[in-house]
């Protein structure tokens, strides 16, 4: 049984880490609203480009470009976006659970890794799968200039033939309570349908059709790698308040049962010396 010291030392402990945690997820909060708000703001610039993909379609039907072109798949690119930090409950081990079992269906021969985040690269640094990019400590940097390296380094090894398909791997942020974790193609572009209702097909382009498309399909390959990048990253906070909230919870709990064992202890030897106190008056009466 553990002593009053013991669990006065270890009740000292678990309130420390209670103050932590309570810290943790206030940090997490109040970082969630600024990046939910940069995420959302993403993703009507995603649905314009499409818009206007939708209206080149609709007017032209000879629009070709190599990376909306489909092949015979040998080689892929993986990209697997996870956190820089743990304390996130699940999250890194939910993307490395939907990793494996898309490179089982993989050689390892076969497959180029893209690691985005310490976790990521910590987990395969050691593994038989070949990386060829490696970006950390990317959290605070979701920014054009930072996603850019990492899409045309992408689009280059993909037009090159380096690989035939490019897949993201990260987690779609719904609720602070639910995250999904996703598996999209990004290369070979998958284009959206041709909707001719609301199409005005009267433009007169200025460069040519062709030479606009060839100008933002690149742009829109970097902005869905931007808002994965963004929902990954909403995803992740939302997944550390509710982690650093269970703990905390957890940690009162331990708190609360470590004061009722300390109180017994501490009535436990107040009896004990009343006793001897009285034990002792009794013996000395005994004397005289």
């Amino acid at each position: 049984m553990a002593t009053l010291k013991e669990i006065r030392k270890k009740l000292h402990s678990v309130k420390n880490v209670q103050k932590i945690t309570q810290a943790m997820e206030m940090v997490a909060r109040a970082r969630l609203k600024s990046v939910q708000t940069r995420c959302e703001n993403a993703r009507p610039y995603l649905k314009e480009l499409k818009l206007i993909l939708n209206n080149l379609l609709a007017t032209s039907d000879d629009l070709t470009h190599p990376l909306i072109s489909e092949r015979e798949v040998k080689r892929v690119g993986i990209v697997v976006i996870t956190a820089d930090k743990g304390l996130c409950g699940a999250y890194n081990n939910n993307i490395f659970s939907e990793t494996k079992n898309v490179l089982s269906s993989y050689d390892s021969k076969n497959v180029d890794l893209f690691l985005v985040g310490n976790k990521a690269i910590q987990h395969f640094d050691k593994k038989q799968w070949n990386i060829a990019y490696r970006l950390n400590e990317w959290a605070d940097k979701i920014t054009h200039a930072t996603v850019e390296p990492l899409s045309k380094k992408l689009m280059q090894m993909f037009l090159e033939g380096a690989f035939d398909e490019v897949w993201l791997i990260y987690t779609h942020f719904n609720t602070i309570m639910t995250r999904t974790v996703m598996r999209e193609k990004l290369l070979p572009l998958a284009l959206p349908p041709v909707e001719s209702e609301g199409v005005l097909t009267s433009y007169i382009f200025e460069p040519s059709e062709q030479q606009i498309f060839n100008s933002i399909l690149p742009r829109y390959c970097s902005s869905k790698l931007q808002l994965a990048l963004f929902e990954s990253l909403t995803s992740e906070l939302a997944a550390r308040i509710m982690a650093m909230r269970g703990a905390t919870k957890n940690a009162e709990e331990l708190a609360y049962t470590l004061t009722l064992e300390r109180n017994k202890l501490r009535q436990a030897g107040i009896t004990r010396e009343l006793l001897e106190i009285t034990s002792g008056a009794e013996a000395s009466k005994s004397l005289f």
